[in-house]
């Protein structure tokens, strides 16, 4: 029988191991503040040296920045809800982040709040979403600036960033207006596609029903897709009234069943 291991090596080797944590976590953040420093912002690629965070439950829409990150010089990372941006902020402090108002475990805004009366706080925080009131949400929740969906014009991405960067962090002399507007791939819509018919497939309470109204509502507007998002708002509108939501709600379901199976192409 092996020896047991003196209780005070024990708790010493459980502190070691806690000290050792938050160091890492540590030099983590501290990896992204230096390459931030290290990289210089140039006039093809004036988000160089950004690291963005995007917390964001739609695939396509996430696609969609993924893309206009990766052409302006800045590296993504993605959160699909508040806890997942949450576990994100624990371990990193990215230098820009945009957060969906609508998001399967709660509001945006609420997540908004909490960085921009964070200390240090992140250098740029935007709100985005394709609702009408939803940027006055945003902005009074302590948002710099706000991004209506869908986000599909290079320019205007970057200009938005830019705009509540300092002056030594954007690049000098003069950039090319982008006039192209980013194509996602259609395979990330057809995740999305999954995503509402695992939600519609199950026991959908009126708070999921709600959630997944406005999720298509926002993802059929980014992918240009009238007959769905429609749909989508018609249901929302019923929810809303307190009227019933049966034929509607198979409405939404068809739809969603008929691009998973590519009857209908984006």
């Amino acid at each position: 029988m092996g020896r047991k291991m003196p209780v005070f090596i024990n708790a010493l080797l459980v502190m070691v191991g806690d000290v050792c944590d938050v160091i890492s976590k540590e030099i983590i953040m501290d990896d992204v503040e230096n390459f931030d420093r290290i990289c210089t912002p140039t006039v093809s690629r004036p988000l160089l040296g950004l690291t963005v965070l995007v917390v964001e439950d739609s695939r396509y829409a996430c696609e969609a920045i993924r893309l206009m990150c990766l052409r302006s010089g800045a590296r993504i990372r993605r959160a699909d809800c508040l806890l997942s941006a949450r576990r994100h902020l624990q371990v990193y402090r990215p230098s820009v982040i945009i957060v969906d108002l609508g998001l399967p475990d709660g509001s945006g805004a609420d997540l908004i709040a909490e960085l921009s009366g964070a200390t240090p706080r992140v250098s740029v925080i935007l709100g985005t979403s394709g609702n009408d009131f939803a940027e006055s949400v945003a902005i009074a929740a302590g948002a710099d600036d706000f991004m209506a969906k869908p986000v599909v014009n290079l320019t205007m991405f970057q200009n938005t960033i830019l705009a509540r960067l300092p002056a030594d962090r954007r690049p000098s002399g003069m950039r090319t207006v982008q006039t192209e507007v980013i194509r996602p791939d259609p395979i990330a819509y057809r995740d999305d596609m999954a995503h509402a018919a695992d939600i519609l497939g199950g026991d959908a309470d009126g708070k999921t029903l709600d959630y997944v109204a406005r999720f298509l509502s926002g993802v059929a507007q980014m992918a240009d897709d009238p007959v769905l998002g429609t749909a989508a708002q018609d249901l929302a509108r019923s929810r809303e009234n307190g009227l019933p939501v049966g034929a509607k709600l198979a409405r939404v379901a068809g739809l969603v069943r008929e691009r998973l199976t590519d009857r209908v192409a984006i």
